[in-house]
């Protein structure tokens, strides 16, 4: 049998459901394997234990995906809220080039910081203040950024929010079915690797039944 670390878990199921399928159906496989101990009860466990490996490996295979999506919702919309930003930081920038105090209030003066929640509380500050004043809007309305698009942004701050705590709150069941999908295949690897240490023994002299279950000839 090759090694399981060369194999991916997908390959390892298939592997392990076959060999046991074929110990338990194979007639002089299951008669040989029941004399060293592996009857047909004790194949039941070991497919008990594979069955549930399988249910953990595709549960855990779903919140990566789920993960996956929720990370690319993020992202697209991190991006177009930093797009949406960045016109309206520079048009403000130009606004309110002699008025350092609006610049300072505005959050524009300095540089944009990188860290995500810093960034964010930045950029909330520019439309939580732009939004509640009129006179600010007005001003700003000379190089086309209307009310509305400042809502637009607000909502689009708020849509990040949300889908920034979906991912996040999917990362965690993703690495906890990780745990749990890790925990089932260190059981199933440890079982069956007695089994096949049995199964040559068993079927040392007979070459082509090993081959059944994934042993080959001079492993």
């Amino acid at each position: 049998m090759a090694s399981r670390k060369t194999k991916t878990e997908a390959e390892a199921l298939e592997m392990y459901r076959v060999s046991l399928d074929n110990a338990g159906t194979q007639p002089q496989i299951a008669t040989i394997m029941a004399e060293f101990g592996y009857d047909a009860q004790t194949i039941a466990r070991g497919k008990t234990l594979l069955n549930e490996t399988r249910q953990t490996y595709a549960a855990n295979k779903t919140e990566d995906d789920e993960t996956s999506a929720a990370h690319a919702t993020f992202t697209a919309l991190r991006n177009q809220l930093e797009d949406t930003y960045s016109l309206h930081r520079k048009k403000a920038k130009v606004i309110f080039r002699n008025d350092p105090l609006i610049l300072d209030k505005l959050l524009v003066a300095g540089s944009l910081p990188k860290a995500y929640v810093k960034w964010l509380e930045t950029i909330r500050k520019f439309y939580s203040v732009t939004i509640a004043d009129t006179e600010l809007q007005g001003r700003l309305a000379r190089l086309k950024i209307e009310p509305a698009d400042l809502n637009a942004a607000q909502t689009l701050i708020n849509s990040l929010e949300a889908a920034r705590a979906d991912y996040l709150r999917e990362k965690g069941e993703s690495q906890d079915y990780t745990k749990l999908k890790d925990d089932a295949f260190a059981k199933l690897d440890d079982w069956m690797r007695d089994f096949y240490s049995v199964a040559k023994i068993a079927l040392s002299d007979r070459p082509q039944l090993l081959e059944s279950l994934g042993k080959h000839v001079g492993q």
